[in-house]
């Protein structure tokens, strides 16, 4: 995926980038507002020593990070923008509620926004959860509870439905390591200061969550202890995040049967159907079967009040969101403050948003893009698709390292990437969600079993290849190898407080081109979407030599980002961040490519001072424009496969030569590497 900077509620086209505008002249462009790449600059900063702080450092240094955020760039002032308008769309639904969707939309966000009810309620939602925890009298009973909750937490395991990955025709029934309170393995054994400090305030934390429940706190205190015991047994079976990114190590077919045998103390069979499943799952793709082994035996060595604790911790905190203040700002301040270094809560409406998001986004969007992205601008970004498919279709035929045969496969490969962009073509139908006048939870939940619903109806039916899995108002994009597809939403396209017009050729082939749909479509030959082929399957179509010169070649970029160091002790993780990293490099040479064809850059026109060649390396490091705090930088290197925001922007750069032409580096200064150790893949 392109972005990290955002969770929940993303953002969408309030003035959307123009894709070309070619054969206009920048010299005659009209800017009704101050030049947004110019104003950013600190010019106290040598570029060739630093280039993100150079570029983005005037505005870092007006713009601290809110007290109730973790970090602050440019994806929260687009967000900012869309908050507006989000919350314009559900007032108007609450005064006006018209079709099936406005009342849905008017509903979840009445229950929502009605604090009275939702603090007077406290605890009482999950009471009837509870008071099924504390029935439980037998492992089977437990497993089968746990099957049911599973639906609506994280609870022991992560089984979902998904395209197979070696026949991307069919859905499959799959399973993931999962059942952590903690945001991966590592939290649990990392020895660094931070993650430490982490660990040790994570009982006392369950313990205080597990006295809304009705334990008194030497009870609370005791049961987690049993959970964190619980828990550090199946992180010590979970694997590592860069393990996590072999798609090849991570496939494991069998039918249930198979499962039973490594993992005999649960009945997997009927662990599927407790979650609805009825047909169609006799065969699973299992990701980690040391996994399960270990949850199977865990299931059998610890006591069953333990696992009833484990029970009661994940429920809680899955749904404190939804749950009475106390609740919610309990759990905040370990998730939010202690993890991420935020100060406080987002205000209710905008968490109701950030809900509603993930509740009913796509319906949200139907709404916001008759109003905000109109087919103009979409044909405009499909444009810019085929500019930058041009241009890589250029450097492969040009490769001296790759072969005529794989050469070949990689261009009708590219040849097929299917291109998605601004908002789907046919919207997902709502109808059955059974959001209406109730409680928040309970909407909550409604939309939590609908999602559960849709997704074992795909079991037995052809793959839908035209669904989008992110919203239109989405500040992000991704690639999905399985269906060999580009997704980029109208949100990912928006330069916020700027029109179209005011935006030239450069800044959009760096800031669309390259960080975005360049990133997109290289990441189909990163060294995960390398292995999948034209249709979508995890099939090798490279020659071993071929396969081996590209690992050579990635080796060098894993050497050169395990050498950042990004806070404390902590470096990035190389192996575990190469997919994004050599995403990043190659948007920033396709968007180059293109770029040249411009008549801006054959024109070299100047634009408030700098050139067409350095406003195209600002525009890509206006799609990075943020800083963080510690405590979240520090959380990303544990759990993120992007690198931080700087070195998206360093990192790459120091592999251009390019950029070395424009910038005059030099050896010595801080972005330069010698020319046998820059990246040279794509």
């Amino acid at each position: 995926m392109r972005k990290y900077l955002l969770t929940g509620v993303s953002i969408a086209g309030i003035a959307c980038i123009a894709a070309c505008n070619q054969g206009q002249s920048t010299a005659d462009k009209q800017q009704a507002t101050p030049d947004i790449l110019a104003a950013n600059i600190d010019s106290t900063v040598n570029p060739g020593q630093d280039y993100f702080d150079y570029v983005n450092g005037g505005w870092i240094k007006r713009n601290p990070i809110p007290a109730e955020y973790s970090s602050w760039g440019i994806g929260n002032l687009v967000q900012e923008e869309l908050y507006k308008r989000l919350r314009l769309i559900n007032e108007q639904a609450v005064e006006k509620p018209g079709d099936d969707i406005s009342r849905k939309i008017a509903a979840f966000w009445k229950s929502g926004m009605d604090s009275v009810a939702i603090n007077a309620a406290g605890i009482k939602p999950i009471e009837a959860d509870l008071k099924a925890i504390d029935a439980v009298s037998n492992t089977q009973e437990l497993v089968a509870l746990a099957a049911q909750q599973n639906i609506f937490t994280n609870a022991m395991c992560s089984p979902y439905i998904a395209q197979d990955a070696k026949n991307s025709e069919a859905m499959a029934l799959q399973f993931y390591q999962g059942g952590l309170g903690l945001p991966n393995r590592d939290y649990y054994f990392n020895t660094d200061e931070r993650t430490t400090k982490i660990r040790q305030a994570y009982p006392a934390h369950i313990a205080k969550m597990l006295q809304f429940t009705g334990m008194d706190s030497t009870a609370a205190k005791a049961a987690a202890a049993s959970v964190v015991q619980l828990e550090t047994i199946l992180a010590k079976s979970s694997r590592k995040l860069a393990d996590l990114r072999d798609p090849e190590a991570n496939y494991h077919k069998m039918a249930v049967s198979q499962l039973n045998k490594i993992a005999g103390n649960i009945d997997w069979a009927a662990f599927i159907k407790q979650q609805g499943i009825n047909s169609h799952a006799d065969t699973i793709i299992v990701g980690q079967p040391e996994f399960y082994t270990a949850l199977s035996n865990a299931i059998k060595s610890q006591p069953l009040d333990a696992w009833k604790n484990y029970l009661k911790w994940h429920l809680i905190n899955s749904t404190a969101s939804a749950l009475s203040d106390n609740i919610a700002s309990t759990d905040f301040a370990f998730y939010g403050t202690l993890l991420k270094g935020q100060e406080k809560q987002k205000p209710r409406w905008k968490r109701v948003l950030d809900a509603e998001e993930g509740a009913m986004g796509e319906a949200l969007g139907q709404l916001f893009v008759k109003e905000f992205f109109n087919a103009t601008a979409k044909k405009r970004y499909e444009t810019l698709v085929e500019d930058i498919r041009g241009a890589l279709k250029t450097r492969i035929e040009n490769l001296t390292w790759m072969s005529d045969s794989t050469k070949q496969k990689a261009l009708y490969k590219l040849s097929k990437i299917t291109k998605k962009v601004g908002y789907p073509d046919k919207w997902k139908d709502f109808s059955a969600m059974a959001i209406k006048e109730q409680s928040y939870a309970e909407n909550a939940r409604a939309a939590q079993q609908w999602w559960h619903n849709y997704q074992v109806s795909k079991l037995g039916k052809p793959v839908d290849r035209t669904e989008w899995d992110m919203t239109p108002q989405t500040y992000n994009a991704y690639y999905n190898p399985s269906n060999n597809e580009i997704v980029l939403p109208a949100g990912i396209f928006t330069v916020p407080g700027k029109r179209d017009e005011e935006l030239d050729d450069a800044l959009v082939y760096g800031y669309a081109g390259a960080s975005t749909i360049g990133h997109e479509i290289t990441h189909g030959f990163d060294d995960e979407g390398r292995q999948f082929d034209a249709e979508g399957n995890l099939k090798s179509w490279w020659t071993k030599e071929d396969e081996a010169k590209f690992n050579q070649r990635a080796a060098v970029m894993v050497k050169q980002f395990n050498s950042y160091l990004v806070v404390d002790t902590l470096h990035i993780n190389g192996k575990a961040t190469l997919g994004e990293n050599i995403a990043d490099l190659g948007g920033i040479l396709l968007g180059w490519d293109a770029f040249q064809k411009t008549a801006q850059f054959k024109k070299n026109e100047p634009i408030s001072g700098y050139s067409p060649a350095q406003r195209y390396f600002m525009g890509y490091s206006l799609g990075w424009l943020s800083h963080t705090k510690k405590e979240e930088l520090a959380r990303r290197v544990l759990v993120d496969v992007h690198s931080p925001a700087k070195f998206r922007v360093n990192g790459p750069f120091s592999d251009v030569d390019a950029f070395y032409k424009v910038y005059n580096l030099k050896e010595g200064d801080g972005m330069w590497r010698a020319d046998s150790s820059r990246v040279r893949i794509w």
